[in-house]
């Protein structure tokens, strides 16, 4: 692994969720994890297996999807539902927001504690139960911008 962005208090955690919810952690899935906390910015399944095939050449693309889904429903990481974009895992559990470049694709984390905090419209539970919000914000990073990219591709 390149460097270890994990703690043993993640990995305790881990373990602590797995036995909770009858989920033996076995080698894939700890290395899947592992993996998973030394990647940054919202990875893909598909950026996790082919990192992972170096340690582990035999990990199915399967085995990583199913792992990361289970890791989504234990709350070690959210499974971002970005419009218009392949399924990415957030490890930032803090509540947040995402900017999207419409360039190159980064994500990156917004916080605006105002919007968090702020009262929901009137009305609102005529249309159903809100349980959490999240905005997206499209638009075109500073590097794209400092290199002249203003057009979507």
């Amino acid at each position: 692994m390149d460097n270890a962005k994990f703690t043993k208090q993640q990995i305790e955690e881990l373990k602590k969720l797995c036995g909770e919810s009858g989920i033996k952690l076995t080698h894939q899935r700890l290395e899947i994890f592992k993996e998973l906390m030394a990647v940054s910015n919202h990875p893909s399944a598909e950026l996790i297996y082919k990192r992972l095939r170096r340690k582990l050449p035999t990990v199915a693309l399967d085995t990583v999807y199913r792992t990361l889904a289970t890791f989504d429903e234990l709350g070690l990481v959210k499974k971002l539902h970005l419009m218009n974009e392949r399924t990415l895992f957030d490890t930032n559990l803090k509540v947040h927001h995402h900017f999207i470049c419409n360039h190159c694709r980064k994500v990156e984390d917004i916080y605006w504690q105002r919007f968090d905090s702020c009262k929901l419209p009137e009305g609102i539970g005529e249309v159903g139960m809100i349980e959490s919000r999240h905005l997206e914000f499209h638009g075109v990073c500073r590097n794209c911008l400092n290199i002249g990219r203003k057009d979507k591709q």
